[in-house]
């Protein structure tokens, strides 16, 4: 049974639905055919819902430690365990890879985070330590800083004396100003629409995407190199590509992170293709459509088709079918899905974003294989050597195809505590020799969140309440309630990201109960709250509709990579465990003649 009904009457306690408002919407509305890049008038009734720079949503209410916006502390009043402390006792690295999973299914998890979530930061992270690594005294520490402290006998840190990890606050309505009352908690704010809408490759406002767009045939600007086309080249690489080298290719996007990683590279830049191509064939199939009806229809099949893949090909293989079906996910249908929820505010919610989502770190792998048409393995790339670099996808004519086909071959790492040093202390490292810590992050960004603890959201999916350690066993080992007992106090202080990554795994799950509650949250709200879902009736005629269901992820890997010609049926299943490769020509693929005007 759905938790919505109980989520939001909580939803509205929080305080996060009011009259205040951080953005100003539009005062009235057009119901337009297309969506908006910027996410306003999705709802009719309340334009400015989903737009960028507006509150996270909340399922608990936030537990700062001054119950308005300063980190928690230990319900004794004592600081909590440090971030470090439990990121090296807790999430080792230990590299154990899923018996069936695709690489990609961990990648496309990042993709989609990018596309529901950004961070409003208000400046550098450097600021909150001093140059040398080490922590600034009180007197001297920026506002807005939550730095994360290095012990002495760090087994990384201290061999290059780094006694400080900077790390920044998210920005907030009480920062900007935009809230009533001082006296309610404060609310973080996310730069990206809340809906599934690719704003990652489209943009999230007007001035924005006309600088990805060519205004001809609908297409988005390209470049070519090698025989294939790619997004056009940054003008500021240092800000686009911090760790380039003087002649990389650095691609210009309309998303801060676009160049972050080379998997993530890849997936973007085939969905950039991707539309393209369908703005192409919708220029042959109806030559009398002008430039702006080729983008917005081209975007809306773009879209639709992520949409199908992300809730019929990708979620699946995280819950399973069944569970999707029966808490009315996905709906066992060829048919129209109309049950799109006016009243509900689609604010991505705070614990998906900056708790549960963030445990696929566990599943990073930290190095990529790069594969033959015949899936052997040549080469491969380390994943620090190659941050915010997009050269990563251009070293060769055949790097990307090569790169690709690892992403849809290569098997993830196994969802569980452990995590690989290429993130865990080698993130973003650049050229220096050591980098930083996403665990360690992860775990500081939640508690500047604010969010409630395991216990509490334990609770709320559930279980009863914990009194004492031992009352986790219903959702955890001993070995992991022991470990917990180590670090922290008593129940009620066990950060939400630290609980959830030490549950037990549920049946035909990745994750432990707790996570699964608040995923399942987030995908049904993304879902029902989005009026241009591409299952609504208003949508798609039946035979368009009919038409996106075919989309996979196989197929646009397929149709926009140079010489790929065979990939598995589901592109997040390794081939040789419960699907094989297939020739690309017998991959169901959308006719676009469906969308021939007479």
């Amino acid at each position: 049974m759905l938790l919505l009904s109980i989520w939001f009457s909580i939803f509205l306690i929080s305080g996060v639905i009011g009259d205040d408002s951080c953005v100003a919407g539009p005062t009235s509305c057009e119901d337009t055919p297309y969506r908006s890049l910027d996410g306003s008038c999705n709802n009719l009734d309340n334009p400015s819902w989903g737009l960028p720079y507006t509150r996270y949503g909340r399922i608990l209410p936030a537990k700062y430690g001054d119950g308005i916006s300063t980190l928690p502390v230990a319900k004794s009043g004592k600081p909590l365990p440090g971030a470090r402390e439990i990121s090296t006792s807790l999430f080792p690295e230990v590299n154990i890879t899923d018996r069936f999973l695709t690489l990609n299914t961990m990648q496309f998890g990042q993709f989609i985070s990018h596309d529901l979530s950004l961070t409003v930061l208000g400046g550098s992270q450097s600021i909150c330590c001093s140059p040398e690594g080490q922590m600034l005294n009180a007197s001297s520490m920026p506002q807005g800083c939550a730095p994360i402290s290095v012990s002495d006998d760090d087994p990384d840190y201290s061999q290059a004396k780094i006694h400080c990890l900077a790390l920044l606050r998210t920005t907030t309505d009480l920062d900007r100003g935009c809230k009533i009352s001082g006296t309610k908690p404060a609310e973080q704010l996310t730069q990206v629409t809340s809906y599934l809408d690719l704003s990652l490759i489209y943009g999230n406002d007007e001035k924005v995407n006309s600088q990805i767009r060519k205004f001809q045939g609908g297409l988005l600007s390209t470049e070519m190199r090698d025989g294939q086309f790619w997004p056009t080249n940054s003008k500021n690489k240092q800000k686009d590509c911090p760790f380039a080298v003087k002649n990389d290719v650095c691609y210009y996007a309309t998303d801060d992170r676009f160049n972050q990683n080379p998997q993530l590279l890849a997936l973007e830049v085939l969905f950039y293709r991707e539309h393209n191509r369908i703005a192409s064939r919708l220029s042959e199939v109806n030559p009398h459509w002008n430039d702006e009806r080729l983008f917005q229809e081209a975007r809306k099949i773009n879209i639709g088709s992520y949409q199908n893949i992300m809730y019929y090909e990708w979620l699946p293989e995280l819950f399973g079918r069944k569970v999707l079906i029966s808490e009315q996910i996905i709906h066992d249908t060829h048919g129209y899905i109309d049950d799109y929820q006016d009243t509900v505010n689609p604010a991505v919610l705070n614990e998906f974003s900056n708790a549960a989502y963030r445990h696929f770190h566990t599943a990073v792998a930290g190095s990529l294989d790069l594969m033959k048409e015949d899936r052997s393995t040549e080469n491969s790339l380390r994943l620090s050597d190659w941050y915010h670099r997009s050269e990563s996808l251009e070293v060769n004519e055949n790097l990307f195809d090569d790169l690709v086909r690892g992403l849809n071959t290569q098997h993830q790492m196994e969802f569980d505590r452990y995590h690989d040093k290429e993130i865990s202390l080698y993130l973003f490292r650049g050229k220096q020799s050591i980098g930083r810590d996403i665990l360690a992050i992860d775990i500081q960004r939640s508690r500047d969140h604010g969010l409630a603890s395991y216990n509490d959201m334990r609770q709320f999916c559930g279980y009863k309440k914990a009194i004492t350690f031992r009352d986790f066993s219903h959702t955890m080992s001993h070995q992991h309630i022991r470990m917990l007992e180590d670090l922290y106090e008593q129940p009620d202080d066990v950060d939400l990201y630290v609980g959830g990554s030490l549950e037990s795994r549920l049946p035909h799950s990745l994750v432990g109960p707790t996570f699964r509650c608040i995923l399942l949250e987030e995908f049904y709200l993304a879902r029902t709250t989005d009026r241009y879902w591409f299952e609504r009736s208003s949508e798609f005629t039946k035979p368009q509709l009919a038409e996106i269901r075919k989309a996979s992820m196989s197929r646009i890997v397929c149709d926009n990579s140079k010489d790929i010609r065979s990939m598995q049926e589901n592109a997040f299943v390794a081939p040789g465990s419960k699907k094989t490769l297939i020739p690309c020509s017998e991959l169901p693929a959308i006719d676009l003649e469906m969308w021939k005007e007479n």
